[in-house]
């Protein structure tokens, strides 16, 4: 969908053209199933009511510019308690009783995003019929434990989508996974059995605008009672306190966009049910609940949805770190093998490629090459020695990244396309700063055909009109057959490539620094190629006059430290002067290695790991020696995380004070202490597989995850128990 124009496009005035700009959260009308007021001022004056606000809550006349107390019912008792510190991010729910004569409704309280201080900004307050109450202690315990012993993630999304049919019963519930170029793919699928099966179908990104997903990352769960439906406007549209529109973004009753409901009309889906499922902060899927009747579902069972999802969501993560540890396992014995080759043999290359096991299958690759210091070495189905020279050359005028990867290399590099079915596609990681070093894989191409749930390149219906665009009528199963295409490269290939790259990078490095105390005739060109590293190191003689700073190094020290010329001065640039003397005369004067880590003496200085190696020509005979240090920083992050994670995770079992009494507490730390298993057991994982660089992010989004089930079910619960002892 391209777009015809920078001005977004207001609700329901947007077409297929412009859509991924449609102001949703500025829908300005509600479905009629519930009602909705926004209330204001110390008074809690009634200055926002959806059209329908009287008759739906049994009110002789409008409410708009009524204080809440003077509305029939008990409705200001109920949510006083809210006034205070009321919800921002997720909804609380009251029941509570309005209008003449009184009915039970379930009012959904919360502050809007831009909203403010109630006094200044309103408070948003939706009526639904209220339901009956979940018994939590029955159902959502062994739900929980159910995601939490799923050992794959196809057993988890078949598990999930069950749980969720049984639980909300829609005609069909489909589990989403969104790809790196935002297409659907239903992984699990459970469903009516007259109705046609839908598994493994993709849908094109466009059936979902980016303006949809942000929403769906903030509302985390979606229901359309009725695509018939007629929506109800906010009277007046505009606030009279702030003369902007009313921002619905946590708004359970907002109206959908219309182009959304006629999309679903065209599917001949009559209600849905939609829940996010987030992973490492961002939207990693769906599940989807389709009905072909108008279905509404109450809000306790739309609460315990929330909190089944963040915990599909950590379970997620946790299947996608433990496949990343296992390629981060794989790795470690590979460099083992390499330190190994190098004390056996004087290289590391041989145990690259003494057999293919060491190499292919942690990329699932059927061949790879080296192409290091001009030669080239390959193991399985590689292209001719030539074209891995040609592949070098087109990777030198890429972007220098840590992982190159193609899926398509005759479409990504039409020069390089007529390599043959062995290689479709590769992944290529650089060995050093060198131009035209680097270790890459190879994978052949797999003719395949991908079932989509109609034409990905027909997603738009033109009418007699050209300007009237409509989403496409027709689902039916489209088949693509895809050519000149490998198996895709997923994350955790990316990151066993990295993996292998930096550890090869390593060896590389200090494989060339080795050389360069032994092979002094060539000092120039390999000190040019051990400087160019951006890994710091050093290099001195066996007395500890120092050969080689490079430039890695110097950039860790502040302008003003002065130039390197022994390992006499090391010292004095580490935080801790007398510790770094000690292991320093241990290796100058005992040749024993030095493992430990260091602190740069400034202001925030960075924690490095040093590891530093005499280097033997003979036995007893020591010709130098090689400092490497690797910046700790992402490390300690990670670890600050991590502990972090752990003491959220506890303090999140204990319920705040006041707020449940002890049985519902009681409750809330049963079901909770589920949620936090799973979680912890997540973060195992993470910390286990997960790169350091993306490990506080993932914890992160676990902790999160924690919270808002935490905060959801302390609610819901709280629902429960206020709504049984007052009715």
């Amino acid at each position: 969908m391209t777009s015809r124009t920078a001005v977004a496009p207001a609700f329901g005035q947007a077409d297929l053209s412009n859509c991924e700009r449609e102001q949703l959260h500025l829908a300005g009308s509600i479905q009629p199933h519930g009602a909705l007021l926004v209330v204001a001022g110390p008074g809690c004056v009634v200055v926002q009511a959806s059209a329908n606000a009287a008759a739906f809550l049994g009110l002789a006349q409008s409410p708009l510019g009524r204080r809440l107390a003077d509305l029939p019912g008990d409705l200001a008792e109920r949510i006083a308690p809210y006034l205070r510190d009321p919800p921002r991010l997720v909804p609380v729910a009251v029941r509570c009783r309005v209008g003449q004569p009184g009915t039970m409704f379930d009012s959904l309280v919360h502050l809007p995003p831009d909203g403010g201080l109630v006094p200044d900004g309103g408070l948003v307050i939706e009526f639904e019929p209220a339901g009956p109450l979940v018994d939590l202690a029955r159902h959502a315990e062994p739900m929980l434990q159910t995601l939490l012993a799923a050992t794959t993630l196809q057993v988890l999304a078949d598990q999930t989508a069950r749980i969720f049919r049984d639980l909300t019963g829609y005609d069909r519930v489909m589990v989403y996974r969104f790809d790196e170029a935002g297409h659907g793919e239903v992984l699990a699928e459970q469903r009516e059995a007259t109705l046609e099966a839908y598994l493994g179908n993709r849908y094109p990104a466009s059936d979902i605008p980016h303006i949809a997903r942000r929403l769906y990352e903030r509302n985390r769960v979606r229901v359309l009672v009725d695509v018939g439906y007629r929506p109800e406007p906010i009277e007046p549209r505009c606030s009279p306190l702030s003369g902007v529109e009313l921002d619905m973004s946590l708004c359970s009753l907002r109206s959908p966009s219309p182009i959304h409901v006629q999309y679903l009309k065209n599917m001949g889906v009559a209600g849905t049910l939609v829940v996010s499922l987030m992973v490492g902060g961002r939207l990693w899927g769906l599940i989807s609940c389709h009905h072909y009747r108008p279905r509404f579902v109450h809000f306790e069972t739309r609460a315990l949805c929330e909190v089944l999802a963040e915990a599909t969501a950590t379970r997620i993560a946790a299947l996608e770190s433990f496949v990343q540890a296992q390629a981060e396992l794989s790795v470690r014995r590979l460099e083992q093998r390499m330190i190994e080759a190098i004390g056996r043999e004087g290289d590391w290359r041989g145990a690259l490629f003494d057999t293919s096991s060491a190499l292919l299958p942690a990329l699932g690759a059927t061949g790879a090459a080296l192409l290091f210091e001009g030669q080239v070495r390959s193991v399985g189905e590689v292209p001719a020695t030539a074209s891995l020279r040609e592949i070098g050359a087109w990777l030198d005028g890429l972007p220098r990244t840590p992982v190159q990867a193609s899926a398509a290399l005759g479409e990504d590099a039409p020069g390089l396309a007529g390599l043959g079915p062995a290689a479709s596609g590769l992944i290529a990681t650089p060995v050093s700063d060198a131009p035209g070093e680097y270790l890459v894989w190879f994978r052949p191409e797999r003719i395949r055909t991908i079932t989509w749930g109609g034409n990905p390149f027909k997603p738009v219906e033109v009418g007699s009109n050209p300007a009237d665009l409509s989403p496409r009528r027709s689902f039916s199963q489209w088949h693509q057959l895809v050519e000149g295409t490998c198996d895709p490269w997923t994350e955790a290939d990316r990151i066993a490539a990295r993996l292998i790259g930096e550890t090869v990078t390593d060896v590389v490095l200090q494989f060339r620094a080795v050389r360069l105390l032994i092979a002094q005739d060539q000092l120039a060109q390999v000190s040019s190629q051990v400087g160019m590293s951006r890994q710091p190191v050093i290099v001195s003689d066996a007395s500890g006059a120092v050969l080689l700073v490079n430039d890695g190094f110097r950039l860790l020290l502040p302008d003003r430290a002065p130039p390197l010329s022994s390992l006499d001065q090391l010292p004095a640039l580490f935080a801790d002067p007398g510790e770094c003397r000690r292991r320093l005369d241990d290796l100058l004067l005992r040749n024993r290695a030095w493992r430990g880590e260091v602190r740069v003496r400034e202001p925030g200085g960075r924690p490095l790991l040093v590891r530093a190696d005499p280097v033997f020509s003979a036995p007893g005979l020591v010709l130098g020696h090689v400092l490497l240090f690797t910046d700790l920083t992402e490390r300690k992050a990670a670890d600050a995380a991590r502990r972090r994670f752990q003491d959220g995770v506890i303090e999140r079992l204990r319920p705040p004070q006041g707020v449940l009494d002890s049985e519902s507490a009681l409750l809330f730390r049963n079901l909770l202490s589920s949620v936090i298993e799973n979680a912890q057991l997540a973060a195992l994982e993470i910390t286990d597989g997960t790169d350091t660089a993306r490990m506080p992010e993932m914890l992160e989004s676990v902790r999160a995850s924690v919270t808002r089930a935490a905060e959801v079910l302390e609610r819901l619960i709280g629902h429960a128990t206020r709504s049984e002892d007052k009715y």
